[in-house]
């Protein structure tokens, strides 16, 4: 039977984000219901992670076995015309091996916050970035992200409902830039805690607000306790950007 490694971009807008649920819609339920249309098959569709309500891919990977074999684009093009018209792209598909695993194969993921520094309301941009209308030291936040950099508990900036074995990650890069009012947060890391991306984006923003210090971060860090995180980050400013193999 083949295995079909499948990337994916989609608006998580409309969506309870990526894992089936019975009563409400979800990408993962959205794909898997194309895959039927198109061949027939309940197929269960394997994503590399499970991005929450409102979080947006760019490059999300999935995997799935169809017993009936395509050609890879003739299954990216049919899978395509039946998720129309749910924001659901499927940027490609290939072949692959039958041991590759969409999450447990993967090496790397890379996550983008985008950030609206400005007083105006957004226009174009609403449920695809947060607007923050004070002023942010984005030097300031990209000093004190680099104290996050490395092996650690991230306990504070961990879901309460996390179900990860451990809370101890390696966080690779943690980068905030600026371009105008447009804030960028890129992090990346072999994988993430529930929530973590965004627990560490409030967080920073409450540094570049002049809330927190550096050495505050840190201190939040090393306390190992969920309450002493900063707020968690809206999730509509977050997108999985890349999943490296």
């Amino acid at each position: 039977m083949p295995r079909y490694k499948l990337t994916i971009e989609y608006d998580g807008t409309p969506f309870s984000g990526w894992q089936i649920q019975e009563t409400a819609p979800t990408v993962q339920g959205a794909l898997e219901a194309a895959v039927k249309a198109m061949c027939g098959e309940d197929v269960r569709v394997h994503g590399s992670g499970r991005t929450d309500a409102g979080v947006h891919a760019l490059g999300q990977v999935a995997h799935c076995d169809i017993a009936k074999p395509f050609r890879a684009d003739r299954l990216r093009d049919g899978l395509n015309a039946h998720l129309r018209p749910n924001p659901i792209a499927v940027l490609a598909a290939e072949i692959v091996h039958d041991d590759f695993e969409a999450r447990f194969s993967a090496k790397k993921r890379h996550y983008l916050y985008r950030i609206r520094n400005t007083r105006a309301n957004l226009a174009l941009d609403i449920g695809r970035i947060w607007r923050v209308p004070r002023h942010l030291d984005t030097d300031a936040m990209h000093e004190a992200a680099q104290r996050l950099i490395g092996k650690h508990d991230f306990t504070t900036f961990r879901d309460t409902e996390c179900q990860a074995k451990s809370p101890v990650k390696t966080l690779d890069q943690l980068d905030v830039t600026r371009n105008g009012d447009a804030v960028s947060i890129i992090t990346s890391a072999r994988s993430f805690l529930h929530s973590q991306v965004r627990s560490m984006v409030g967080s920073l923003v409450w540094v570049g607000e002049g809330r927190w210090t550096a050495d505050d971060l840190a201190a939040a860090l090393t306390a190992r306790n969920r309450a002493a995180c900063g707020p968690v980050a809206p999730p509509e400013g977050l997108y999985l950007v890349r999943v490296e193999y």
